[in-house]
This record gives structure tokens, sequence and C-alpha cells, in this order.
């Protein structure tokens, strides 16, 4: 009994699992996802008098899921909750802070995959037609749809990581850096754009009027200002990376080409695309083509 877990309280295993989140250098947005799951967890469960991490049981955790469908959760974000509480109590069980894992056998509810939104021609068109005078906007909109990037990737872009038909993408938080190939639509697209950004000591690539990097939240309100003009319906900006992936896939391009281009952390995230888009074909391409 001596080698057992003193007990620890929920707030101080949850402190203990954020700062093993910093250290891996997991991202911003992981950890506040994370974060925010486990605190909701943590206030039920303090709620029902259970105050220590070593109480919980299984039966708990089951509890808690009802409640979560009794507040109308969907069964996707339920499952997300549900692998947070999962590695949360797996972190505590390899940190010998808990006498078991009770999340270990806690079932995930069932619940259909939506396939990706991807834009038809059609649209992207009607896109390039809507944006076609604001050359700032218009350039990511290229860049984003040419090159699958992240708009967290773009927002980050300085001058110089513009070189003779490449762009290189720096590492940010746990995605690494790469260098991609720029074909000539989206070389077009950042040469028109750079002969009018303003002459500003600020080295971001993309920058306000008054010299300002421009802001994520900036970015998506604009383009989903175009969105509307072009009429086009149910779409995010995060679509225009979607729709790039499927574009190459449709084209024959070989998946593990596209996995690096995008930088997925896994070649499985890619060819998941290959399945919503119901592929037959070989892949046989090696060099990314234009939309």
């Amino acid at each position: 009994m001596d080698n057992l877990p003193e007990p620890i309280s929920f707030e101080s295993a949850l402190e203990k699992f954020i700062k093993q989140l910093e250290t891996q250098n997991r991202s911003s947005a992981t950890r506040i996802a994370y974060g925010s799951d486990l605190a909701q967890l943590k206030d039920h469960m303090i709620s029902k008098k259970i105050t220590q991490a070593t109480t919980v049981q299984i039966e708990h955790l089951k509890e808690y899921v009802d409640y979560l469908f009794s507040q109308s959760y969907t069964p996707k974000s339920i499952s997300r909750k549900i692998n947070s509480i999962k590695t949360f109590f797996r972190f505590l069980l390899k940190e010998n802070l808990v006498f078991s894992d009770p999340a270990a056998d806690l079932p995930h509810p069932k619940y259909d995959t939506k396939p990706p939104r991807i834009l038809t021609p059609e649209e992207y068109h009607s896109l390039r037609e809507a944006v076609r005078l604001d050359i700032r906007i218009g350039a990511i909109i290229e860049l984003l749809l040419q090159t699958g990037m992240r708009i967290s990737e773009l927002a980050n872009l300085r001058i110089d990581d513009i070189k003779k038909g490449e762009l290189f993408i720096r590492s940010q938080e746990n995605n690494p850096a790469r260098t991609i190939p720029l074909n000539k639509v989206a070389t077009a697209a950042l040469s028109n754009y750079q002969s009018l950004r303003p002459a500003v000591k600020d080295d971001h690539l993309f920058v306000t009027k008054t010299g300002h990097p421009l802001l994520i939240r900036n970015i998506r309100t604009s383009i989903d200002r175009y969105f509307r003009k072009a009429n086009v319906k149910n779409v995010k900006v995060n679509d225009l990376r979607h729709t790039f992936i499927a574009h190459q896939l449709k084209n024959g391009v070989r998946p593990e080409i596209i996995h690096k281009q995008v930088g997925h952390k896994r070649l499985s995230s890619t060819q998941k695309y290959v399945e919503f888009l119901e592929l037959k074909e070989e892949f046989t391409v090696t060099k990314i083509v234009e939309l």
C-alpha cells in the first residue's frame, strides 16, 4: 500500500497536465481545448462532491457523458471531450498520480463524419471575380487555394520567406517548418500584391494600410465578405485548404506529395480525403497542379 498514489485534487491534476502539454510544445489551440474540456469535467465532478482525481470511477464519467447529451452537445463534440478525458487520465496513470485509469473503457458515441466542403470550379472562379479589385485579399485567397497552407501560416509569412518559385513556411508551435513550391498563379498574385504593398518597416508579408501585421481574424472576416459577395454559401476559410487537397487528389497527385505540401503530421490525414472523395484511380503525379 505504500506505493499507492497520494490523493490529488482535480485542480492540481489539471495544472500538472497542462504543464506537461507545454513541455511537449503542444499548440496553444490544443492546450486551450484540453483545458476547456477538462475544466468543464472538473466543475461537473465538484458539483457532485467529487473533488479528487483519484476517486473518479468510470460510472462517474458515464454519468458525465449522459449529462453532456442532456445539454444538447453533439455526439462529435462529446467524442472530442472524451478524447481529452482519456488523454488526461492516461497522463495521470503514467505519472502514478491515480490508482487506475477510469477512462480506459469509456466508449465514444457513434456519429457520422461529414465530408469536407469542397468548392466547385464555378465557386472558386466566382470568388476570384468577386475579389479581383482587392489585390491584397486576392493574393491571400490565391495562396490558400494554390498551396493548401493554414491561415495561421499565411498570417505569419515574412517578405523574406518568398523565394524564387518557392515559399518558406515557418515553424509554428508544434508544426515544423517546410518549403513548398509556388505555381504561376500564386506567384503572379504575390507579385501583384508586392508592387502595391505599403513601404513599412514591419517585415510581415501581409500588412494593413498603416503597416501593422494583418491578423488572422481580419483575414477571415475579409474572405468571408467575399464569399458572400460571390454567393458561395456554407463555406469557411479552411475550406480553401480542403479544396486544394481534393483538387490535387482528383488530378492524380500522390497523397505523400500533398501530405508534405500541406504539413499534415500523418499521411493518414491526407488519405482520409481519398475515402471522402471515393477516389479509386492510381496516384502517379508527383507535382502540385494549379487550380
